[in-house]
This record gives C-alpha cells, structure tokens and sequence, in this order.
C-alpha cells in the first residue's frame, strides 16, 4: 500500500531527492504554511508521515492526523514535538541527529575562540569612529587556552566532536552528561565530573550541547553561572530555554562574564519585548561591545548540511513506514 508523505513548510526548489528516496511506494505531498493549525483538514486525513522543521506539532494537530504513523523532526532537537501525545497515540518520533554534527561544532569553538583571543574586542575597538590605540587590550576575556578549562555540558555527537577540537587547542576538557555511559570520557580523553556545579566550579569557557527536555530547561541558571570563576566565557549552540539570558545579560554587565556567544534564544525568532541581552546588543551598548556575539541559530548551515538533512530526513522516514525497521527514533527515556 503507498504511504503519503506530507512535508508542511516548502523549504526546496524541486522534490528530486524525495522521488529518488522514497520511491513509488510514497505519495509525496508539499504544503507551505506558517503553522500546521493552517492546514486544511483535507491535507491531513490520509497522512502517514509527517515532515517538519521550524513547526511546532503539539497535541491539538497530532489529532487532526488519524492515520500518522511518524513525525519526522528535519533537525536534532525534538524539543517541538508533544512526544507524550505522540506516544498515546503510537506515533513514532524521529529527528536527524547527524546532519550539522561538526558545523555546529566548529560553530561552538569559533565563538570560544573568536572571543578568548580577544578578536572580537579589538574588532569593536578598531573600527570605532574614534579607534582605540594601536595596541593590545589587556582584558580578562584574553587567556591563553592552556591554563583554562572548557567545560562541556553533553557529551553526544556534537559534544564529543566539540570536546576533540576543544582538546585540540589545548584546553583542558571537562565533562559533565548524567546519562553518559562509564568510561565514554576515556576512549574521547577527556575528564567527566558528576555534577553540573563540580563543572562550574573549575570551568573557564563554557559551551552547552545538551537537549531541551524538562531537565535542562533553565538549568544554566544564575545560581550555576555565578559557581564559574570570574571572567568566564559562556557558548550556546543548543537550545535557548536552557539558559537564564536575563541572568546572562546582569552578569556580562557586571563583569562576572567577561564574554558570551550565543546561536539560540529562548524565543526564536526573538519577539517584544525581546530579552535584554538583545537589545543591548543591537544598541551596542558599551558593556556587551566586543563581549557579546549572537547568531540567529545559523550554527548548524553550510550547503553540504542542509542538503543532508534533506536526504538523511527522507531515508529516516522511509525506514520508519517501509522498513526494515526505524531508525533515528525518540524514545519514552528521552522525554
């Protein structure tokens, strides 16, 4: 029997990579709409998989699918998708774990690095209209990388890939992943702590590469960024809800944060009344100049991984409705 195959947002110019995937054993259907509560009920009804980026799929539209079989997340977080209704309803949920694994890795340190070498804060300074003295800027962002240690909080595929090109710049590598098997930090060569406040105790530059479930929303919070030594750097490239931004903003602002780099906010993309940290960013207010770098969650695109998350979504989905069995699947454990 075909399957149908319904892709909410049009994110391609053609659909040859699907045909060749899928196959004639997959109707393949494009919509594109802002939100799947614009979908017609029509478009919905004969639905076995469903593919979504940007949309939010919670309980109310995962109803209106009486056939769904599986939610296709085209990207690693799954944060989006109501996974208890999922389940009550026997729909199988997949992300795509591997597409972006190194650009957001490489994304990650070069936000550590851009602001620990201080470039960002000579490139403030240099093009003022009244440029700073040709010269070095002694400021507590600049520290050589081996007498710091870099915290990383998850230790999954972009962890480990950010842990190896962390250690080698010759930061000291300090872990910190509850759910990470004994032993995983010796074949990477790195050292595991087994509390989030033993790694913010010793962590110099800090870079977060953990999901957002109930556990980790909030849970860089001001009490656990206040643990840090002074100076500290702090790198988002996970999921925004995981970190305090108002407690980031009051603590680059006093000076107990000399530097932060984030590709994700709490609310994307950001709406009023935008967090502060924002907007003082784009006032380019003297206290963030040269400290603060924010991306609009671009950690993860290069050409080479967008069109893999395009071929790696379709074959995870194909193995889902097709065989030989699923794959990439969200377990109850990971809610």
């Amino acid at each position: 029997m075909t399957k149908t195959v319904l892709y909410a947002e049009k994110l391609y110019d053609n659909d040859s990579v699907e045909r060749e995937v899928f196959g004639p054993d997959v109707r393949v259907v494009w919509r594109n709409v802002s939100s799947l509560a614009q979908l017609e009920d029509k478009d919905c009804l004969d639905v076995d998989g469903l593919m979504v980026m940007r949309h939010a799929v919670p309980a109310d539209q995962i109803a209106r699918f009486p056939n769904l079989a599986c939610v296709v997340r085209m990207g690693v977080g799954y944060d989006k998708v109501d996974r208890v209704a999922a389940a009550a309803r026997k729909v199988t949920v997949c992300n795509v774990p591997d597409y972006g694994t190194t650009e957001v890795a490489d994304h990650a340190l070069a936000l550590a690095l851009s602001l620990r070498r201080g470039i960002v804060l000579h490139l403030e300074a240099q093009r003022r209209p009244q440029a700073a003295p040709w010269a070095y800027i002694r400021d507590p962002l600049l520290k050589r990388n081996g007498v710091q240690t870099f915290g990383i909080v998850g230790l999954g595929r972009i962890g480990t890939a950010a842990a190896l090109r962390a250690k080698a710049f010759q930061f000291r590598v300090v872990v910190y992943d509850p759910y990470m098997p004994n032993g995983t930090e010796l074949g990477v060569g790195v050292e595991r702590v087994h509390s989030l406040e033993a790694l913010m105790e010793q962590t110099d530059t800090l870079s977060i590469h953990a999901p957002l479930t109930p556990e980790t929303r909030g849970m860089i919070s001001r009490a656990m960024l206040e643990r840090m030594p002074k100076g500290g750097v702090l790198v988002n490239t996970a999921r925004g809800p995981i970190v305090d931004v108002d407690a980031v903003a009051e603590l680059l602002k006093r000076g107990h944060l000399a530097g932060v780099g984030l590709d994700v906010l709490p609310v994307e993309p950001p709406v009023e009344p935008i967090p502060e940290l924002l907007r003082a960013y784009r006032a380019r207010e003297p206290w963030c100049e040269g400290r603060l770098i924010i991306t609009p969650h671009s950690a993860y695109f290069t050409p080479e991984a967008w069109n893999d998350t395009r071929l790696k979504a379709a074959e995870t989905m194909r193995a889902a409705l097709l065989g030989p069995r699923p794959q990439n699947v969200i377990t109850p454990e990971m809610f």
